[in-house]
């Protein structure tokens, strides 16, 4: 029997590799986004596999309807990959846009859990299925600016973490994927509005790529079925915790 993922944020960055991963190991792919032409030039590349389908996250009517709305072919999805997400400005909280906190958590947790929502009854119905969410470790290690983008990612976290309690003693699954610097997508590009400062970002460094994030998860939704990995943070080598930040006097 086939088996069948879907894929939020398909459109570039982490989702467009997942969605290439996951079709070249054998799975049907429901590739979602915003941008369709970006979503139809994917299934031009990768065929029948893939169907393109638009989707916004934070529209909340849209999400609901979607089980419904799929080819009834392409109704059973045995995995969900909770990717789409945004990082928006990096300067202290108090200097923040409003609208950037609002639309961080629009799509980061109110997009999230409404996909989940929509989806997860089926996979519990059927009982088997697997929720793969993109946290990052911005959720478990604070920075200045990072404010309500990390806040959004711990909540990825803690509500990746409470699924498994719901989920206990069913076959369906559940991984928070907490990803470190990681180059060659469009995040830092959305976060600043600017391409030199976001290229600046991974100036002399040898960071993750999507494929790297693309390849745990095609790890993680191919382990035999009694087996759940509740989470995995990646970093690149030349990354690691940040020391706590400590202000001192100037003499």
């Amino acid at each position: 029997m086939s088996r069948t993922a879907l894929v939020t944020g398909a459109t570039a960055g982490f989702g467009n590799a997942i969605a290439r991963r996951l079709v070249k190991d054998g799975w049907r792919v429901i590739a979602t986004g915003r941008r369709l032409d970006r979503l139809e030039a994917l299934a031009g590349e990768l065929g029948t596999a893939l169907l393109p389908f638009k989707l916004d996250v934070t529209d909340a009517g849209s999400v609901a309807a979607l089980p419904a709305s799929l080819p009834e072919a392409w109704r059973e999805v045995d995995v969900l990959v909770n990717n789409a997400g945004l990082a928006l400005g990096l300067s202290p909280a108090s200097e923040a846009k409003l609208s950037d906190w609002d639309r961080m958590v629009a799509t980061n947790i109110s997009g999230l859990i409404h996909v989940t929502h929509a989806l997860l009854p089926g996979m519990v119905a059927r009982n088997r299925g697997h929720v793969v969410n993109l946290g990052s470790i911005a959720g478990n290690y604070p920075y200045p600016g990072g404010h309500v983008y990390g806040a959004s990612k711990a909540f990825v976290e803690q509500f990746t973490l409470n699924l498994k309690a719901d989920l206990v003693g069913t076959q369906v699954r559940v991984t928070n994927i907490e990803p470190g610097l990681c180059g060659g997508t469009e995040f830092s590009e959305v976060r600043f509005g600017d391409a030199a400062r976001a290229a600046s970002v991974y100036q002399g460094t040898d960071p993750l790529t999507s494929e790297d994030i693309a390849e745990a998860i095609a790890w993680v939704v191919t382990l035999p079925p009694h087996v759940n990995i509740n989470r995995i943070e990646m970093m690149p080598t030349c990354q690691a915790p940040a020391s706590l930040a400590v202000k001192r006097r100037t003499p």
